[in-house]
């Protein structure tokens, strides 16, 4: 499958600078998967579409303050981004760094108090650095909460970037399906039966990133740490044992759901003789799950997501998501999703992170 083929053109004008307010007044672009029937309402309607016996289930990690400003001795300018905690204290972080001859032993004041030394290049370019001290304390006085270099013109509160229900601090971007919910809303659906759990993936910048090998199955996952609670697993496969619906809050729950259901059990994903569902299992630690259109789904009936960036991975996940109700056409998934983002370019959605939604069913 040619990675060409997830291509498609987005004019400047329709990527989002700024959220919506409040954050339920975002659209909602409602798509039927099996006959490619769309229908256009607002974020906050979306309990007509759900059922008491549904379960939502949304990412909770929280976006850290990642970018830092620092000098060499020499005086010399420096940031690191900080991707990945290497250690459990948090002294030792994977990096993006940017300044001039930043070899293996430069070290950067970051603040009177605060010191990193770079004691290792990677093979893709990124740095391991060591911190004087556990960076997490030093971080909401020091650091910047990252945006996505397409939102150039947001100056607001940087919450507004972290969903209301976010908790463990680790992910470097938002997993922005879940930034339309207000605490007003999920008591809503609450009321009306439908149930929510949360599962964490930190999420990485390599989630944003466009796929560059020429065949898609070509492409190399990037890999994120994610938790499945065995609380979570237990009430997920109760859900689907009485007939509801999990309901998947953006791409990195249904990786980490489905990551639950194969790779955290040892089994292929894309073996198609395997149970078309699988329980959930418990797990924590490192997902470097790629689906796109061939992957069976195990774990999730239903998905809430953002329109996404041309070639990336996670418009392929979503095409392999409505691929699978045309389990005899095997293009249709990306065919239907691309007509669904024509469709959204003239209704006026905004795209990507601060943008509109899509409720796929």
């Amino acid at each position: 499958m040619e990675t060409a083929l997830f291509d498609y053109d987005l004019p400047e004008s329709f990527i989002a600078q700024q959220p919506a307010e409040p954050r339920d007044s975002s659209r909602l672009l409602v798509l039927h998967r099996a006959d490619g029937r769309i229908e256009h309402r607002i974020f906050r309607e979306i309990g007509d579409y759900l059922c008491a016996g549904d379960l939502l289930v949304a990412n909770d990690s929280r976006v850290i303050p990642a970018r830092l400003h620092g000098r060499k001795p020499t005086g010399g300018e420096v940031e690191i981004f900080l991707l990945r905690q290497q250690d459990e204290d948090g002294v030792q972080w994977e990096c993006l760094v940017r300044g001039r001859n930043l070899r293996e032993g430069t070290t950067v004041g970051v603040s009177d108090a605060l010191e990193a030394v770079i004691v290792a290049v990677t093979p893709t370019g990124t740095r391991i650095v060591e911190f004087s001290e556990p960076v997490h304390p030093y971080l909401d006085a020091l650091g910047e909460v990252p945006l996505p270099p397409y939102i150039t013109q947001y100056s607001g509160d940087r919450e507004r970037y972290q969903t209301v229900y976010s908790r463990p601090e680790g992910s470097v971007a938002a997993p922005t399906a879940g930034l339309h919910f207000t605490p007003e809303l999920l008591i809503a659906l609450r009321e009306q039966g439908v149930a929510f759990d949360t599962v964490t993936l930190h999420v990485g910048l390599d989630t944003f990133k466009p796929v560059e090998s020429e065949r898609v199955q070509d492409h190399i996952i990037h890999s994120e740490w994610a938790e499945l609670s065995s609380a979570t697993a237990r009430r997920i496969n109760d859900v689907t044992l009485a007939g509801g619906r999990v309901v998947a809050v953006g791409t990195t729950t249904v990786r980490t759901l489905e990551w639950g259901a194969t790779g955290a059990q040892g089994i292929d994903p894309y073996d198609a003789q395997a149970c078309p569902w699988q329980r959930v299992a418990a797990f924590g630690g490192d997902v470097n799950l790629f689906i796109y259109p061939g992957y069976r789904f195990r774990a999730i009936d239903a998905l809430i997501t953002n329109f996404h960036l041309p070639r990336s991975s996670l418009l392929m996940l979503v095409s392999a998501f409505i691929a699978q109700a045309h389990p005899d056409e095997p293009d249709a998934g990306r065919c239907i999703l691309l007509s669904a983002y024509e469709e959204a370019k003239r209704e006026g959605y905004r795209f990507f992170s601060f943008g509109d939604a899509m409720l796929i069913l």
